[in-house]
């Protein structure tokens, strides 16, 4: 009876403790699963430019080629926080702000070098809370250029505004859509360069379910008044995940100025993003 009693209680022992440990694992389980589910969920709506959420990107972007010389260089660190607001039930107001910081060097022959703030671009999207019966998502409302450049060759010195708008289609783990404004300037500086732009972000992206997106778009811009287009064509491949109790995007891309004006930034580029999310 003696040398059975132990091996009984081992057995029971062993049998608790394998159920404990099962139960920990189904656990854990479960909430990566759902982790992982709530960063897919995270990954798309950040694919989406109007989506119901909080986001805060700090995009750095190096172009390299500029000027008649093309021996010019530009680091641009884009502050584009995305704020949505609650008009009522049906409509959202999204705000989609970008404030450049740039550093840039002999983007001509003498020009030296530049640090400082850029023009900053407001947007303001009205879009319904539903996609339509189709899929679609639109928004669409005013841009405003704001003339908060801190050296001349960092600013236009122009006010501007026009309108901007958006749709997309989010089917599966597909997003496939175009972000497009046209801005005119109409107060600032005479002596400065009338202002007529367009500007055109088609784009299309796969995210998976471990959250890792996969973007590629084209980043467009017509000048009316120097009549010229450029097109850099820009991949990304991101990833959304937390960080203690903080969720946020990791994302890196390379771009190529496949047509560009004649003092802008010729070949290729890079593209670094860590964006902060805040999930409603």
């Amino acid at each position: 009876m003696s040398t059975t009693t132990p091996i009984v209680l081992t057995s029971r022992v062993y049998r608790k403790s394998l159920g404990i440990l099962i139960l920990l694992a189904t656990l854990f389980a479960c909430t990566a699963a759902h982790a992982r589910d709530s960063n897919e969920e995270l990954a798309k709506q950040l694919a989406n430019p109007i989506a119901n959420l909080i986001s805060v990107p700090f995009q750095l972007n190096y172009d390299r080629g500029i000027g008649p010389a093309d021996d010019g260089e530009r680091w641009t660190m884009n502050l584009q926080p995305v704020m949505p607001f609650a008009v009522n039930e049906g409509w959202l107001l999204i705000s989609r702000t970008i404030i450049p910081l740039t550093t840039q060097e002999d983007i001509f022959p003498g020009a030296g070098s530049q640090s400082g703030i850029g023009d900053v671009l407001q947007s303001l999207f009205f879009s319904p809370t539903t996609a339509t019966e189709s899929g679609w998502i639109w928004g669409a409302g005013p841009v405003f250029l704001l003339p908060t450049g801190t050296d001349e060759l960092l600013g236009s010195e122009k006010w501007g505004l026009g309108p901007t708008a958006v749709a997309l289609r989010q089917q599966g783990p597909w997003t496939i859509g175009a972000l497009t404004n046209h801005v005119w300037s109409c107060a600032g500086d005479d002596d400065r360069d009338d202002i007529s732009t367009t500007f055109i972000q088609p784009f299309i992206s796969y995210t998976l379910p471990s959250a890792w997106t996969f973007l590629l778009q084209t980043e467009s811009t017509y000048d009316w008044k120097g009549e010229e287009w450029a097109h850099p064509v820009t991949g990304v491949v991101s990833k959304v995940t937390t960080i203690g109790k903080q969720t946020v995007s990791f994302a890196l891309g390379a771009r190529y100025w496949a047509q560009s004006t004649d003092n802008g930034a010729e070949g290729w580029g890079g593209r670094l993003v860590v964006t902060l999310l805040f999930p409603k």
